[in-house]
């Protein structure tokens, strides 16, 4: 049984914030395939279970609600399809490539949308996540990502705004229930077994000449809905209050059938999430929904679709008090790419708030023609970084006074590293071995240098990895699993840290 165990992201997987495909593509996609059990080199179609998780993993990364993404690959590719029975990517007489269709767009490389099914499905969600950003597209109320009406006319647009696409038939007014966008909503409802809004709209918002090839002209940009719109459901945190949208049967295994079911909920009955969502147990269930694992006022435990799951926002069942959503006003103003539902956003806000992560001040925005800050969560963790952002936390007195010994403008890190025997990979002795501080840092490297430094003296990255295993500093149980030669993300830092730092107070 595949599962997304969200406090593991904390160590493996991608962050929630659009990035460039071109960069750490590596990185991304070995934690997705890792976190889904996918061999990238295979050139057959994965199980349906392994394509749901491909699908919402990505989905996830690029704070896109998992629900759209799969929709739209359902609509593109009728059974997930990517490769054909020779092993090759089905490409339509349009162009389009594989699961997503992909048509051959600046920026993408072709033979990669072909051969690799990671990079075709993140291509497609990259493409979705910029056309939700779009300024010439109109919004739905507050343009809330986690609402997935929010996402119609970045639906619409994934396929085209042309008048085919109309959400209203120009000759009626009425809804134009043939467009891309109306069928891809229909699938989220058929597979997602969720019932979504039909939005009213009305003809006096679109111009266009139906004979004509020309896109559609917006002349309403916002659409303010008096309506329940509908949440992402894909959201819901462990310890979280939710309520039964209707009758679910309540089962022993996060599959259907007979044997699994142990009990049906009534419809508004509260229960408490306990964990992240699982995916099917059986590998040949085409689900579009996920599991989340709950438990009932009685005590007992088992599990509930997704689909059949909301938030409590009213009921007469005593609630335990929600803490308050915290605010991160602050930081949204000061990181440009900082994100409100990154699994990231907690650890890297326990760094910026100890002054460990600055965020680089000399990224430029073509669009507004400034310099911001940003984050870069998802940039490749290098050597260097990692021992600035360490010393930081461990020697911040010592970093702040010690001497370069060279021009090399980090030989001050590295002179300390040196002190700490800390076997670093890079030195100043040759422009060569500068070179690899910019190398992105492996995750068994990262082990050896925090445990070398815990223990005073270097010892090997096995006997490093089984210090992290043996005191909690990572969630894996063996030295593979822990996946020593993956390179790790300028997120996954802060994580580590912070369990060192708990590892170490508890040993005062």
């Amino acid at each position: 049984m595949k599962k997304l165990f969200k406090p593991l992201i904390g160590v493996i997987a991608v962050g929630a914030i659009t990035l460039s495909i071109n960069n750490d593509k590596n990185v991304i996609a070995n934690d997705i395939a890792n976190t889904c059990e996918y061999d990238t080199a295979s050139k057959v179609n994965p199980d349906f279970s392994t394509t749901n998780c491909l699908l919402t993993e990505t989905a996830l990364s690029y704070d896109v609600p998992p629900e759209i993404v799969k929709a739209i690959a359902e609509g593109e590719s009728g059974n997930w399809r990517h490769f054909d029975h020779n092993g090759e990517a089905i490409v339509t007489a349009d162009n389009g490539i594989g699961l997503m269709q992909i048509t051959n767009q600046a920026g993408f490389n072709e033979e990669r949308l072909k051969s690799d099914l990671l990079y075709n499905i993140e291509s497609g969600v990259k493409i979705l996540d910029k056309m939700f950003d779009r300024s010439d597209l109109p919004k739905i109320n507050d343009g809330d990502r986690d609402v997935l009406e929010s996402w119609y006319f970045a639906v619409m647009a994934y396929n085209g705004t042309k008048p085919v696409n109309s959400p209203t038939v120009q000759a009626t007014g009425e809804r134009n229930v043939k467009a891309y966008q109306e069928k891809i909503f229909g699938f989220v409802e058929k597979y997602e077994l969720i019932d979504l809004q039909e939005l009213p709209f009305t003809s006096e918002g679109f111009q266009y000449d139906s004979n004509s090839r020309d896109n559609i002209k917006f002349l309403k940009m916002n659409y303010k809905f008096d309506l329940p719109l509908t949440k992402s459901k894909y959201s819901f945190e462990k310890g979280e209050k939710v309520s039964a949208t209707t009758n679910p049967a309540f089962r022993s295994r996060p599959t259907t059938g007979d044997d699994s079911k142990k009990g049906t909920l009534t419809k508004g009955e509260v229960v408490t999430i306990t964990g992240p969502f699982v995916y099917d147990e059986v590998a040949t269930k085409k689900n579009h929904f996920v599991w989340y694992p709950v438990k009932r006022s009685d005590g007992s435990e088992g599990y509930v679709a997704s689909s059949y799951l909301d938030y409590v926002e009213s009921t007469s069942t005593p609630v335990t008090p929600v803490e308050p959503k915290p605010d991160y006003s602050s930081y949204i103003k000061q990181y440009a790419d900082f994100s409100t539902t990154a699994w990231w956003r907690n650890d890297m806000i326990w760094a910026i708030d100890r002054g460990y992560i600055q965020g680089d001040s000399t990224i430029w925005n073509a669009k507004t023609k400034k310099y911001e800050t940003h984050l870069l969560p998802n940039k490749k963790l290098t050597e260097a970084h990692f021992l600035t952002i360490f010393f930081r936390y461990a020697e911040k007195d010592e970093l702040a006074n010690v001497q370069s010994t060279s021009s090399w403008n980090k030989s001050k890190v590295y002179n300390l590293a040196k002190k700490y025997n800390m076997p670093v990979v890079a030195s100043e002795k040759s422009k060569a071995s500068r070179a690899l501080a910019e190398q992105g840092i492996r995750r068994g490297k990262l082990a050896q240098l925090m445990a070398s430094y815990y223990y005073g003296k270097t010892v090997s990255e096995d006997t490093a990895i089984q210090f992290f295993i043996n005191n909690g500093l990572t969630t894996q149980t063996s030295i593979k699993a822990f996946e020593p030669e993956n390179i790790l993300t300028r997120a996954h830092i802060s994580a580590f840290i912070q369990r060192y730092e708990t590892f170490v107070l508890k040993k005062k």
